[in-house]
């Protein structure tokens, strides 16, 4: 099987005088993603796109380089809009993010509604995929909601936190590139062991 890969970005270096989608990646989340460029799948990839935001930079930036490929950055992909409310401390951003995911076609204070964050970029995954050779392993780089709102997309299932990644950010999960199928669920980026 080709795979592709959605892979979420480690932990962040949270800063609430930074705005959110310019936070880069933590001591922790730099470690990580450096364990994980040493296994043996990355070296399969032929292309990684990612979001614009910083995080997601790094983390695809730190997984090219073994494969010697430029990364690309689309447009699309970026985490669902939170801007309206702005930096939220975790208990408040978890309770919020639960209410984001069971109440999709609704605005949380403003946020961007789940199910018009699930369709942008389920549009910018498709248009991606489309114009790929469906024999060349890729990853995408991401987010944990917005990569949830996909996961649930290609699974066929309502929109749900049940289908959310661990906690941590970090994880990846696979699907087949001939008909788009989920293969694995939610796994530690450095624990997956390919296909």
């Amino acid at each position: 099987m080709t795979f592709g890969l959605y892979i979420t970005h480690p932990q962040v270096r949270i800063d609430p005088d930074v705005p959110v989608p310019r936070w880069g990646l933590s001591d922790t989340g730099r470690q990580r993603a450096e364990l994980a460029a040493r296994s043996p799948w990355v070296s399969s990839l032929r292309r990684i796109i990612c979001s614009d935001e910083t995080k997601a930079i790094e983390t695809a930036e730190i997984l090219a380089i073994p494969t010697g490929i430029a990364v690309e950055v689309a447009e699309g992909m970026h985490e669902n809009d939170r801007s309206a409310t702005g930096f939220l401390p975790p208990d408040a951003f978890e309770e919020a993010a639960d209410w984001f995911f069971a109440h999709p076609t609704e605005s949380f204070k403003g946020w961007e509604r789940a199910v018009d964050a699930q369709m942008r970029v389920v549009s910018a995954v498709s248009r991606l995929l489309d114009d790929h050779d469906p024999a060349l392993p890729l990853a995408f780089v991401g987010h944990g909601g917005v990569g949830t709102l996909l996961k649930c997309h290609l699974l066929g299932r309502p929109i749900s936190r049940a289908e959310d990644q661990p906690g941590g950010g970090g994880n990846l999960f696979c699907f087949s590139l001939a008909d788009r199928a989920v293969s694995c669920d939610w796994t530690p980026m450095e624990a997956w062991q390919g296909v």
